[in-house]
């Protein structure tokens, strides 16, 4: 049986690579979202840890409200992502300073 530390270990490894991936990299938008997503999953498998060391469902019900928002960002995100570049043809985060119609 693998101990919840090496769990948490592996979060915590995870959300410092998505925290670098957010504050190093300020100019990719799909970037950005994809370490979002990486944080939201680094959080959902210390849930998951939690719940099974505990022996409490309510943590992994809480990591299914999580990906479902997760999700809808992502599709949201994706879609504003293509409308920005169909109209300004860039994706950086420099070129989107201005939200004007």
């Amino acid at each position: 049986m693998i101990p919840l530390s090496h769990y948490l270990i592996l979060g915590a490894i995870l959300f410092a690579l998505s925290m670098v991936g957010i504050f190093l990299n300020r100019k990719n938008v799909v970037i950005l979202l994809m370490a979002i997503e990486l944080l939201l999953l680094a959080v959902n498998m210390n849930f998951v840890a939690f719940s099974h060391y505990l022996q409490d469902l309510s943590g992994q019900v809480f990591v299914f409200f999580i990906l479902t928002v997760a999700a809808a960002e992502s599709a949201i995100g994706l879609a504003i992502i293509i409308v920005l570049f169909r109209s300004r043809r860039s994706i950086n985060v420099e070129d989107l300073d201005s939200l004007k119609g």
